[in-house]
């Protein structure tokens, strides 16, 4: 499973304090395992929070580099910091998606994050995301639904399909003190962008006086996150907790114009933008783009997908030796026998939808939505399984 961005920016401190408290980096770099071709690639400077930028930066492109990284850095000082354990995590994590791609459909996983991590059945999102990817004409893609649905989960398998697809999803999690301008620095952070306004030529209003242009900083942002190989894919998350007079509404319209404009150059890939809970009921997003928009709609699990989940779930982990002893048909019986077991007991966990804590959770995740807990629960199971 890739990591989160923050988990990324914990690699950039490691590689500031490992590999770049030196007077020559380079050598510092060959030194560490890293390939005299690649080291020399790299555009170094003698300010180490930017040569750590920009090694964290060229690793982002391909699975063997973020799996070359951190090989190096665990051959560093790094090795004896308690912080050793961490990045031995996140080297797994990645190694198992270096093993993964390649050799099987990325969008037909169930369990993510090495096997840890389930993701609820959303067929209707697998093929959404899968015709999104393929399609050049579409630029924006809006996931609707119900509260506690699992929108915002949808980001979980976006960055999974983003590991093996060539793209890097990046996210800001709306709320009702949101504002264009903070949410605009935030992206421009993401993908290094100068966001300073751009004042309107003079006489624009009759007036003679510059006022800033917000929407040349949003092309300037699109513009920086469009790459030859690993394109930056903007998600907003819980539109819906926007205040209904928020000038972020106006900034999305502006984003999602800006995406599905641009022209990049031979060879670039432009940016997607991608809006978790825009309802139907929030404002209208500019008409004439509205063949440049994918939706998709999300609603909350029941029975059969989960059924369906748990089936998936048993089959992608290694059957426990009980199981591989039995003739084909009969170890089929079995996990078929065992899913519907596992399922009556998360059900029973999980309790109902609008419940904020179900009555196996004694409280204790209370705030979790109910298809967080579905999916806790279906973690649960495959942990029990694993240890059968």
């Amino acid at each position: 499973m890739p990591l989160e961005t923050t988990e990324w920016e914990t690699v950039k401190e490691w590689a500031l304090v490992y590999l770049f408290k030196t007077l020559d980096p380079h050598t510092a770099l060959e030194r560490a395992g890293f390939a005299t071709a690649f080291v020399t690639r790299l555009k170094l400077t003698a300010r180490p929070a930017d040569n750590a930028a920009e090694l964290v930066g060229e690793s982002l492109r391909s699975i063997p580099g973020q799996v070359a990284l951190l090989e190096a850095l665990l051959r560093t000082g790094l090795a004896d910091h308690e912080d050793a354990h961490m990045a031995g995590d996140f080297l797994a994590r990645l190694r198992e998606d270096a093993r993964t791609h390649g050799s099987e459909d990325p969008f037909g996983r169930y369990l993510l994050k090495n096997g840890t991590e389930a993701f609820l059945d959303r067929e209707n999102l697998r093929t959404e995301l899968r015709t999104f990817l393929t399609n050049p004409h579409t630029a924006v893609l809006v996931v609707d639904g119900e509260p506690d649905s699992g929108r915002s989960y949808t980001y979980t398998f976006i960055r999974h399909i983003g590991q093996h697809r060539g793209f890097r999803p990046v996210r800001v999690i709306l709320d009702p003190a949101s504002t264009a301008g903070r949410v605009l620095a935030q992206l421009a952070a993401f993908v290094e962008a100068d966001t300073a306004l751009s004042p309107a030529p003079p006489g624009a209003t009759g007036l003679d006086d510059l006022l800033p242009t917000r929407y040349s900083a949003v092309l300037r942002v699109v513009r920086e996150a469009t790459d030859p190989e690993a394109p930056v894919w903007f998600v907003l998350d819980e539109c819906d907790r926007l205040d209904p007079g928020s000038d972020v509404w106006e900034l999305i319209g502006q984003l999602a114009r800006a995406v599905s404009e641009y022209e990049p150059r031979p060879g670039e890939q432009p940016p997607r933008l991608v809006l978790l809970g825009y309802s139907e009921a929030a404002r209208p997003l500019p008409h004439d783009l509205r063949n440049s928009i994918q939706r998709d709609r999300a609603r909350v699990a029941g029975p059969a997908e989960l059924r369906t989940l748990l089936a998936h779930c048993f089959r992608e982990v290694p059957p426990p030796v009980r199981f591989r002893e039995l003739a084909p048909q009969e170890r089929e019986a079995a996990l078929t026998e065992l899913a519907e077991v596992a399922l009556a007991e998360v059900l029973h966990a999980v309790g109902e939808p609008g419940d904020r804590a179900g009555p196996a959770c004694g409280g204790a995740r209370e705030r979790d939505s109910y298809m967080r807990r579905l999916c806790s629960a279906v973690e649960g199971a495959v942990r029990v399984y694993r240890a059968l």
